[in-house]
């Protein structure tokens, strides 16, 4: 699981983060400066910086473990498998013909599509 942190598009997401937040800071300590010398609009920006630097981390920490995360199954789930309504005008093997179909598209998406490359 440790190896999710090592492919290319999370080492592009930590570089990111490692030049975000200290821009942050560095903007947010330039802010409080020029706050002291008496500009007030800069008071607003004093906090917004270290919002920025939170949220930015906070996106990193979500996609990096968004693509180690395990694969949704689309089996049944275990409160009982229930797939939604059936169309009472279609029936259940018309949405199992439609659903089939769908999935032959995308297979046939994937095997023809090129790789994707993070």
């Amino acid at each position: 699981m440790r190896s999710g942190w090592f492919t290319a598009r999370a080492m592009w997401m930590h570089l990111t983060l490692l030049v975000l937040v200290p821009v942050c800071a560095a903007l947010c300590d330039w802010q409080v400066h020029r706050a002291l010398s008496g500009n007030a609009l800069s008071w607003a920006y004093v906090f917004e910086w270290p919002f920025f630097a939170c949220y930015g981390t906070y996106v990193w920490w979500k996609l990096v473990h968004d693509q180690m995360g395990p694969v949704a199954s689309d089996g049944p789930t275990a409160a009982g498998g229930d797939r939604g309504p059936v169309d009472p005008v279609a029936g259940p093997d018309q949405e199992d013909r439609e659903m089939a179909e769908y999935n032959r598209y995308l297979a046939e998406l994937n095997a023809s599509g090129r790789a994707k490359r993070w």
